[in-house]
């Protein structure tokens, strides 16, 4: 059964990626223009309506029932993206709002501003997160984690007790069974990434400076953290609280 109308302010590839990854799970969708924003994606099947820092909102309230609405804010300006939750926050105190997050400064102040959960979007993860979303195999999972609560989290461990995997390959350990983890992709040294089912990634051995990107519970992340290097760039602890 699809649940309530998502309303996705921006008018870019991610809110895109978004709404195509969503559209199951609501029972309507609608993206947000701004005014001043050029029309030079080329996107059809989404309801796309305009909108100024100036609204009042009352298009909206008029609209859509807000009560069963969420709200995803990715515009990809900071200071826009702040300013936008607050209004939206200030108009409607109810609304779940879910925003998107370049930088842990940002998310401090997006959640000050009244965003339910931060989405955090590194310069490091930002292509990997977009890859999976495409793959239906993670999508559901990835819904979950970024916008449902859930105590599942996404964590980046890089490699440096290479001793550890003896020389294996991907392909031979069970990730889950063995680590209580799931292991997503893989990126390189070089900041290329694979997914992990690829035959490139099945066949590498596991080395120093890898990086993995990883599902779990913090619990199995930490110990996992331990046995084979340390967690990098970002520090997901502090997210989405």
């Amino acid at each position: 059964m699809k649940k309530i109308t998502a309303l996705i302010f921006g008018y870019n590839d991610y809110a895109f990626e978004i709404a195509k990854n969503i559209e199951h799970k609501y029972r309507d969708i609608c993206i947000f223009k701004l005014n001043s924003d050029e029309a030079t994606l080329q996107k059809k099947n989404y309801k796309i309506k305009n909108f100024d820092f100036s609204d009042e909102w009352d298009e909206l309230k008029n609209t859509f029932d807000m009560q069963k609405s969420i709200a995803f804010c990715v515009l990809e300006d900071d200071a826009e993206n702040i300013f936008l939750t607050i209004s939206l926050r200030s108009s409607f105190k109810d609304l779940s709002i879910i925003a998107l997050s370049k930088n842990k400064e940002s998310a401090n102040k997006l959640s000050m501003a009244g965003a339910n959960k931060v989405i955090p979007v590194v310069q490091t993860t930002a292509s990997i997160i977009a890859d999976m979303l495409k793959k239906p195999v993670v999508t559901e999972v990835l819904h979950d984690i970024l916008y449902e609560k859930s105590d599942l989290k996404i964590a980046q461990i890089q490699v440096e007790k290479d001793n550890f995997f003896d020389g294996k390959y991907p392909a031979d350990i069970e990730w889950s069974r063995e680590h209580g983890i799931i292991v997503l992709s893989i990126m390189h040294e070089d900041m290329s990434s694979e997914f992990i089912y690829s035959s490139k990634v099945q066949h590498h051995v596991i080395k120093n400076g890898d990086i993995f990107v990883v599902v779990g519970y913090e619990n199995e992340i930490k110990e996992f953290e331990k046995s084979i290097g340390s967690r990098c760039d970002v520090d997901w602890d502090n997210w989405s609280r």
